[in-house]
């Protein structure tokens, strides 16, 4: 009697779930005062405890059951809007939000930046334009770069160095996107500056880990940047004036409420001062961002990005340098229905770096290019399950050296170096599954396969080994090659292809306290031949082929995230360990410049890193900020090929070029009123590792020094603090000429940093002497901020 009775009540449970009719709201989420669309905005429904985020285009989809609903939209910086939902059928709803600052007098709630509890997203940050332009930097420029610094597990190589590294991480194994385009230097003027124009910029997102499987191609992190669709309700500008470069911004309709333009220069002119000295020396940056966003309908809109960017360096006439990005990027949104949307893109990468020397008369020109044919998907199946699948596939042509002669009095004969060629195409599928209020996971896989291709002649070695080592003298030397083979243009020279799996999971205690973890695998196809701390304009991107091995990265995290007094306070606590296998490392005295025979200076060595994030944060208030803390260690190791050779460092653990043990950085900001912000940057870092001699001896008269173990030594610990005020004469103002004053110090107490130190033997009294290079001390500044 009581199974019968058991059994009829659970077919009821499942007639009544099963029965039970579910309908889909969908739409896009855009700011009500340009139109832009807003990526990763929150919408929750209470009634249910279900939730979504638009993506990054701005579109969201939420399946519920049949009912009524109070939907709560939230997003940083914006008033939180409830909206009541009557859901009897399927309903495309596009909302607006209203920024804060303009908003309505019943309008007082605004979104925090959080900790993300219920989501298995783990070791990511995101950081808003407004946070990043309150925060002082070096020089008085806004950098999207400086920023990311100050995030737990991110350092760069010193002042003046380009790039960044993540949890030790080299900069070269950063894939950075700016609207989905390949950017291979973030830096102007070697670091001084980022190549990304705040005003331009709309959303970032750097992955340290649990990189989600529709991205690829590098071994450390992502950093996700998207331009501004432009403003499509009326037309508008935004500029600045500073101390060594200003910056114009100007957006406006061309067909109102469906088509915008988008166009932001930005230059340096320090060098035209140095004109009026009669002084023939230069350096300077330019740049170019521009975008046409058109709303075609409510399923269709089409987008045309594009970058371009040079720095020109230029000592008298006789030694120039020029490098820079240029990008384009033509997509397509397309709704299919409420629950699947796509993008379609075809993007163009090409980065230049050339060098000219007319005291020796030759100009040396290289690059990479890339054509890029993306299809993507966002499929909203459920309110509990989200897919993600996709196919691109990016042609690579490499330009390693093209040497011309200068002058008629020139001696240097014309010649270019082999080009090479690659294709990467890549396939994935990814997965986001609620299982219930306290369990999440995501999963994924990509499948990633890469072809470097002819046309190119390619050197034959004895025993496949372009490098020998010479067991007399210990050291490690170039083979000499036993022939060539030619491959026609197309012909397939080595393949590679791997599964990336990726996963990570949430348990949430609660709607504050969670923990995650996660695991990826990434390869990378790419590597950049350099030999010092960060890349240079000279460095040289190769594709792998029978000799360089593709880099494959596995990383494992774990972390804990706790939000306190409803999101005032949040807690992030991580630590990971990275492995990478194939790191290249090279022989004692390797030659790169022009270098047609690379694999003769280079061995395949392994990296790891293993580290704890710490990142507390206050999140509201007249005073808010964040305190980040890494304790971490990055090692690489190259051990012999067999039992009779040494391998580099005698094949032990040394510090990698961008290992900093400890990484402190204090950031905040005091709103006394809406004229005044003051802010504040704190940064405390372990000196690089470097590789100091530790004795001389004598040759025909001459001092030569010896050197120990590779990166046995460190520069001094690197710390500054900077300050910076911003004043808002009429904050009131929304309309018409609006403006603001900002007043900063970088390296308030005047801390000469090492960038590097170099020793010598006095020519007066014979004693050995180090000497410290460094690039700044203290360094007032002051801009003018407008827009209209």
């Amino acid at each position: 009697m009581f199974k019968s009775k058991f059994l009829l009540a659970l077919a009821l449970v499942v007639q009544c779930s099963f029965g039970q009719k579910s309908h889909t709201i969908s739409g896009t989420i855009t700011d009500s005062s340009t139109n832009e669309t807003l990526i990763g905005v929150n919408l929750y429904a209470p009634e249910t405890k279900s939730g979504a985020a638009t993506n990054e285009y701005g579109f969201y989809s939420i399946t519920l059951p049949e009912g009524n609903y109070k939907l709560e939209i939230s997003y940083v910086g914006y008033g939180t809007q409830v909206i009541d939902i009557q859901l009897t059928s399927d309903l495309r709803k596009n909302i607006s939000l209203i920024p804060e600052g303009q908003e309505l007098e019943e309008v007082v709630i605004t979104e925090k930046p959080k900790a993300v509890i219920r989501r298995p997203e783990m070791s990511v940050n995101k950081l808003s334009i407004e946070t990043i332009k309150k925060m002082p930097v070096v020089l008085g420029e806004v950098d999207v770069i400086k920023s990311i610094l100050l995030l737990p597990g991110v350092t760069n190589a010193g002042e003046g160095a380009s790039g960044f590294n993540v949890r030790g991480g080299g900069a070269d194994q950063n894939l950075i996107l700016l609207d989905e385009a390949l950017i291979f230097n973030s830096s102007h003027v070697f670091g001084f500056f980022s190549v990304f124009n705040p005003d331009a910029i709309k959303d970032l997102k750097l992955y340290k880990g649990g990189i989600p499987s529709r991205f690829g191609g590098r071994a450390s992190s992502v950093l996700d940047i998207y331009q501004k669709d432009g403003n499509s309700k009326k037309f508008s500008m935004t500029g600045g004036i500073g101390l060594i470069a200003s910056r114009l911004l100007a957006e406006g309709p061309f067909d109102k409420d469906k088509g915008s333009f988008l166009v932001a220069g930005r230059s340096s002119y320090a060098h035209l001062f140095l004109k009026l000295t009669d002084n023939r020396n230069s350096a300077y940056f330019y740049d170019l961002n521009t975008k046409i966003s058109y709303k075609l309908n409510d399923n269709n809109s089409l987008y045309l990005s594009g970058y371009f960017g040079r720095d020109v360096f230029n000592l008298s006439g006789s030694f120039e340098n020029i490098y820079g990005n240029a990008t384009l990027n033509l997509r397509w949104n397309h709704i299919y229905n409420d629950k699947l949307f796509s993008n379609l893109s075809a993007i163009y990468s090409d980065y230049y770096y050339g060098l000219t020397l007319d005291f020796i008369g030759f100009k040396y020109d290289s690059g990479i290019k890339n054509y890029n044919l993306k299809y993507d998907f966002k499929h909203y199946l459920s309110d509990t399950w989200k897919l993600g699948y996709g196919v691109n596939g990016i042609y690579y042509d490499f330009n390693p050296g093209t040497i011309i002669p200068v002058g008629e009095s020139s001696g240097i004969n014309r010649r270019q170096l082999d080009k090479k060629y690659a294709f990467e195409p890549a396939a994935y599928l990814e997965a986001e599954h609620k299982v219930s209020q306290k369990l999440s996971f995501y999963y994924g896989l990509r499948y990633s396969q890469f072809y470097r291709m002819g046309q190119s002649t390619v050197n034959l070695y004895a025993d496949n080994n372009p490098v020998i080592f010479n067991q007399e003298l210990q050291i490690y030397e170039k083979a000499t090659p036993i022939g060539t083979r030619v491959y026609d243009s197309g012909e397939v020279i080595k393949t590679y292809d791997f599964l990336e799996p990726r996963f990570s999971v949430s348990y949430a205690f609660n709607a504050d306290t969670s923990v995650k973890a996660s695991y990826n695998r990434m390869v990378q196809y790419l590597q950049l031949v350099t030999n010092t701390a960060s890349p240079t304009p000279l460095d040289v991107w190769t594709p792998s082929d029978q000799y360089i091995r593709p880099q494959i990265a596995d990383q494992t995290a774990v972390g804990y995230f706790k939000n306190f007094r409803n999101g005032d306070y949040s807690l992030e606590v991580e630590s990971f360990y990275k492995t990478v296998q194939n790191r290249i490392d090279y022989i004692d005295g390797a030659d790169l410049i022009a270098n047609e025979a690379l694999e003769q200076v280079i061995l395949n060595g392994e990296l790891r890193a293993y580290g704890l994030e710490i990142l507390a944060r206050k999140n509201s208030g007249k005073i808010n900020g964040w305190v980040s803390y890494t304790l971490s260690k990055s090692e690489q190791r190259t051990p012999g090929r067999n039992a009779t050779e040494t391998g580099i460092n005698n094949g032990q653990w040394y510090s990698s070029v961008f290992d900093k043990t400890h990484n402190l950085a204090v950031t905040g900001s005091y709103v006394p009123s809406k004229k005044w912000t003051y802010s504040a940057n704190f940064i405390l870092q372990t000196g690089q590792p470097a590789t100091f001699p530790n004795g001389q001896y004598q040759y025909q008269g001459i001092t030569v020094p010896s050197y120990g173990l590779r990166n046995g030594d460190r520069l001094p610990t690197f710390h500054h603090l900077d300050l910076a005020v911003t004043y808002t004469p009429k904050p009131d103002k929304k309309k018409g000429w609006q403006s603001e004053w900002v007043f900063s110090v970088y390296n308030v107490y005047n801390r000469m940093n090492a960038a590097s130190i170099s020793f010598s033997q006095n020519e007066f009294t014979g004693r050995n002497e180090a000497a410290r290079f460094s690039i700044f001390g203290a360094v007032p500044a002051v801009s003018y901020n407008f827009k209209f």
